[in-house]
């Protein structure tokens, strides 16, 4: 049968220029076709959803954009520019923050501790690294302040994460991420595992990054989490974009339809 054609998608507009976009991006892996001459837009202020069964596409696209693998073809630019973005290091400097399943939290570490692993600020600059103290107070009031501007509670500020509840520790990387991305946040699954309570806070969390004008791009396979909280949807399949919908009660049958391959 037939896939049934996308949705009108709204064209990017002043309130929601696009901030990075990709354009014929290819990659394999030996005879495995991963990603195939994909095209994406992700725009400020918006979230949107990569949608597809596994082995779609979508963890492969995902590390191109923030330096984990490395395009074999195709070109991704940021506010219109082309960039390489050939480690992990570079995504971060373009602006990009990534939040995966595993969280890559440390469980012994408070959450200021945990926002600064590896960024921790430190002076006078003048001297060398080695004998730099750390301004802890600066670090400790920037991270609160992040966690009160996106109404992130966690039981006890000064507690380590591990002690915390998934969706706490789920809010601080989410937090995290923001704190340090001018461009797009990534979250690849962010709800996975998590309870109806727990799945609610972070889903507002998300819906308040859009309204900082944060381009938001969510990996998941809870639809209707991306049915609630997504603008755009875009569809990949067998390494290829499929569609682009607007989610919408009126689309849900032709989104799944386009992840699974069949008609409505």
């Amino acid at each position: 049968m037939s896939t049934p054609s996308a949705a009108p998608i709204a064209a990017t507009t002043p309130e929601h220029p696009t901030v990075l976009s990709v354009r014929g991006a290819s990659k394999r892996f030996g005879v495995v076709s991963a990603l195939e001459d994909f095209d994406l837009d992700v725009r400020r202020g918006e979230v949107l959803a990569l949608l597809g069964d596994n082995g779609a596409g979508k963890s492969t696209l995902i590390k191109c954009l923030n330096g984990v693998h490395r395009l074999d073809s195709g070109v991704i630019e940021m506010d219109g520019v082309p960039v390489a973005i050939r480690t992990p290091a570079d995504a971060r400097a373009l602006g990009i923050e990534t939040v995966y399943q595993d969280l890559a939290l440390f469980d012994n570490l408070r959450p200021t501790d945990n926002f600064y692993a590896g960024r921790e600020l430190a002076g006078p600059a003048w001297l060398p690294r080695s004998l730099r103290v750390l301004k802890r107070k600066q670090m400790t009031d920037a991270t609160r302040e992040v966690l009160e501007r996106l109404q992130v509670s966690v039981p006890d500020f000064n507690s380590v994460v591990g002690l915390m509840s998934g969706g706490q520790r789920q809010a601080v990387a989410v937090s995290r991420a923001a704190a340090f991305a001018s461009k797009v946040v990534i979250l690849d699954e962010p709800t996975a595992a998590l309870g109806v309570r727990e799945s609610r806070k972070v889903l507002d969390l998300i819906l308040r990054l859009r309204d900082e004008n944060r381009a938001v791009v969510v990996v998941s396979h809870a639809m209707d989490h991306v049915m609630e909280v997504s603008d755009r949807a875009v569809v990949l399949r067998g390494g290829r974009k499929v569609g682009e919908v607007v989610p919408s009660a009126e689309t849900y049958k032709q989104i799944v339809s386009l992840i699974v391959g069949g008609g409505v």
